[in-house]
């Protein structure tokens, strides 16, 4: 490996004038930058305020020696990775061992071959930067796992996240925390990306610029990059803050997906702190999940919007045909009651006045059978109403129930008249108001007829009556003849069960 001279510096540390001399020569024609003291405690002073790559340490030195000092060093975190290499003359008696323990790396007799004091620091320089780099690395290495959980972790939460809001709070507040970032703003663009607007972000030392909002043609050179989908980053003042001209290292990432650019992450750092690949890297992944998120978000408020307002149009709808069907079922009421008086007028008529109305009877029962035709159309009407709001909670209130079963009865009399059947009515005079909802009331009764009606032989009978105790009430729809099978009762509650499963015989 090889080394650029001229970045290292080597403190030499020895109480010998002319070895001192004699290094700091040969050293400095080498290309060294070298730093000079004579005794124990002014090499430690250096050493604290220099940061040598290397230090050549006499071992015997008056006041403090080299172990000692070496030893110094070692106890310090600002020193203790530097190698020391100690200096000993050849006739001296030193205790090697005790060095290398102390945390020497080497030993170089004096007097010396200049080339073997060369090949020893650049030995131990080498191994050095080895160190370093493979320190670098595996920080680097830790920084990427790190990094990659950070990158699980806010993926998880973002993709759990329907709500806009939350997810700019979550991957700004992760970020900052995770880069150490000063602050952490996510601005977005408007429909026309004329405007790019801070619409959250987390801060730990800068001031607020929530909602401010910048003009993207007044900065070209910065929102033609972004635009383009590449991320930059810059030391500049920044405008936006108060007081003014706070300058910051800013990254910014942008914000996309293959639908288009929705906006930017931006990353603020003090101006000397520099982001390094691997943090635009995770930057740009962060911003990549946000416009994912984003998107899913926006699609989800779309669609309950839609929702929302299909709901209230269906509601609409329900209520426009509850009203209407209410309307058409009073004048089909009174044509049938109307045509049920003119049928028993003529057949009070003499039999020689009878003839004269022959015409008359043929318009009536085209009456009759179109009353008969409306009257299912609204009842089927009514059906599909009662069925589209099955889900929706059911609304009460006050119901006379006397005048609603008697309402309802007079819209079969008619038609049990028709089929020679006698309609029976049986309600207490002094019953209590209920809390129900009339239509589903309504709607049971008249299906619970229609079927009765449908089912009971000519000349056989149906009752409505009621009966009360101190806890219940019972409406009772009675008929003879025809009565249900057990599988019939199974499906009493089916949809569009062909009406017979819908009454049973008392």
């Amino acid at each position: 490996m090889s080394l650029n001279t001229k970045s290292k510096a080597i403190l030499i540390v020895d109480d010998a004038p002319d070895n001192l001399l004699m290094l700091f020569s040969y050293l400095e024609d080498k290309g060294y930058r070298i730093l000079l003291a004579e005794d124990g405690e002014t090499g430690l002073q250096i050493a604290r305020s220099k940061s040598p790559d290397l230090i050549l340490l006499d071992v015997l030195m008056p006041d403090i020696d080299g172990f000692e000092t070496c030893r110094r060093l070692k106890a310090e975190a600002g020193t203790k990775d530097i190698p020391v290499i100690f200096l000993t003359a050849l006739s001296e008696k030193v205790n090697k061992v005790q060095g290398f323990k102390l945390g020497g790396v080497d030993y170089i007799t004096k007097p010396s071959e200049q080339e073997e004091v060369l090949v020893r620091i650049q030995t131990h320089l080498n191994l050095r930067q080895m160190r370093q780099d493979l320190d670098r690395q595996n920080r680097e290495q830790q920084r990427a796992l790190e990094f990659e959980a950070l990158l699980r972790q806010v993926t998880d939460k973002l993709r759990d996240s329907l709500d806009e809001k939350q997810i700019l709070a979550t991957a700004t507040q992760q970020l900052a925390e995770v880069l150490d970032l000063q602050s952490c703003q996510i601005e977005l663009y408007d429909s026309e990306q004329v405007i790019a607007t801070i619409q959250y972000e987390h801060s730990l030392s800068l001031p607020l610029s929530q909602g401010i909002s910048r003009k993207v043609e007044d900065r070209p050179e910065l929102y033609e990059q972004l635009l383009q989908k590449n991320p930059i980053q810059l030391v500049e003042k920044t405008p936006e803050f108060n007081p003014q001209g706070i300058q910051v290292t800013r990254l910014a990432c942008p914000i996309f997906d293959e639908r288009g650019i929705i906006g930017n992450l931006w990353g603020l750092r003090p101006p000397t702190d520099i982001f390094t690949d691997i943090e635009i890297s995770l930057m740009q992944q962060v911003a990549s999940q946000c416009a994912i998120a984003i998107r899913q978000a926006r699609l989800y408020r779309a669609a309950k919007l839609q929702v929302a307002e299909l709901k209230r149009i269906n509601n609409l709808k329900d209520d426009f045909l509850k009203t209407i069907s209410h309307e058409l079922r009073t004048p089909l009421t009174n044509i049938g009651m109307g045509a049920d008086t003119l049928k028993m007028l003529f057949e009070l008529l003499p039999n020689w006045q009878q003839q004269h109305f022959d015409a008359a009877s043929e318009s009536l029962e085209i009456l009759e059978a179109g009353y008969e035709r409306e009257i299912k159309l609204v009842n089927d009407l009514l059906e599909l109403v009662h069925l589209d709001a099955r889900n929706e909670p059911v609304k009460v209130e006050l119901v006379d129930l006397n005048w609603l079963i008697t309402y309802v009865v007079q819209l079969f009399t008619h038609r049990t008249k028709q089929h020679q059947q006698q309609l029976k009515i049986d309600l207490p005079l002094d019953l209590s108001r209920i809390e129900t909802n009339p239509d589903i009331l309504e709607r049971i009764l008249t299906e619970l007829l229609n079927n009765a009606c449908k089912y009971t032989p000519e000349k056989e009978s149906i009752q409505v009556s009621i009966e009360t105790d101190a806890q219940a009430l019972k409406l009772i729809i009675a008929n003879s003849g025809v009565t249900l099978s057990d599988l019939e009762l199974e499906r009493i509650f089916d949809n569009f069960c062909g009406g017979a499963s819908c009454y049973r015989k008392n």
